[in-house]
């Protein structure tokens, strides 16, 4: 998005207007562009007609109330055609360039990173998309993964290979979290990859990670919530990652630091 209030106006600029995101000023200005676009202007008008579309979808998937706990079970592969179901839902979740997450971004200054900045609408997107896929998958008891703990290694080698870069699963012992397992999930470029973990009384959280966000020198955390389900997420490097769980803000921030330790480059 453009800092400079005179310069020109770029598609991230049509996109921040239609999700709320530009300072008054700058949407001023977008809006005398608009005037003059009349293609443009048609154009945001179809984006925020879909957004009201994937919001009367999913928002109820997403005000679901996640069990509390949840028995483990042996991990198996889903069957074919639930596998694929849910993957549609998770695509056409993802259709949307333009779509940021609903819950509001949190004020206060959180380690890593210096400061924290406006989510983008790209990495607020992969935000949702990491809740909707928690909601999900989280509650399955017989099938929460694709592959399971006891292969960690043919998961790490499997994920990377169709993610196209070097991947591990952080291990989460000392937050309390044990690793379930993983799966491939389609996202809106390319395949991303879910993680899930459980604690000793079967909570569960999940690990999203993507890489369909620009590089970035900022990888400050960002808190959203959706419906019962919290997320901190974080861009660092050519990732983009997202902790989802139905846990509490100070015990998930504790689990994010930790991931973040584990993955940083270097």
């Amino acid at each position: 998005m453009n800092t400079d209030d005179n310069s020109p106006v770029t598609e991230a600029d049509l996109h921040a207007y239609a999700d709320h995101q530009l300072r008054p000023a700058r949407r001023m200005q977008v809006e005398a562009y608009l005037a003059a676009h009349p293609r443009d202007a048609a154009r945001i008008q179809a984006w925020v007609t879909e957004n009201e579309m994937l919001r009367a979808l999913l928002d109820p998937v997403l005000r679901e109330p996640i069990p509390v706990r949840i028995p483990v079970a042996p991990a198996r592969s889903m069957i074919p055609w639930r596998q694929f179901a849910l993957a549609a839902a998770i695509a056409f979740c993802s259709a949307s360039v333009a779509w940021v997450a609903r819950g509001a971004l949190d004020d206060q200054k959180l380690q890593p990173a210096a400061a924290l900045t406006p989510a983008t609408p790209v990495a607020a997107t992969f935000a949702r998309r990491a809740a909707v896929a928690h909601v999900v998958y989280s509650p399955e008891v017989r099938r929460p993964v694709e592959v399971g703990a006891d292969q960690e290694d043919q998961l790490v080698s499997w994920l990377s290979k169709r993610m196209d870069a070097p991947l591990k699963a952080p291990h989460l012992g000392r937050v309390g979290y044990e690793l379930i397992g993983g799966r491939l999930l389609p996202g809106e470029k390319g395949p991303v990859a879910q993680f899930m973990y459980h604690d000793g009384s079967g909570q569960r959280l999940t690990l999203y990670v993507t890489r369909e966000t620009a590089p970035s020198g900022d990888s400050a955390f960002r808190f959203a919530q959706e419906g019962p389900v919290n997320v901190f997420y974080w861009v660092d490097g050519k990732f983009g990652y997202a902790i989802s769980a139905g846990a509490d803000k100070s015990e998930l921030f504790s689990v994010a630091q930790d991931v973040y330790r584990q993955l940083a480059p270097g």
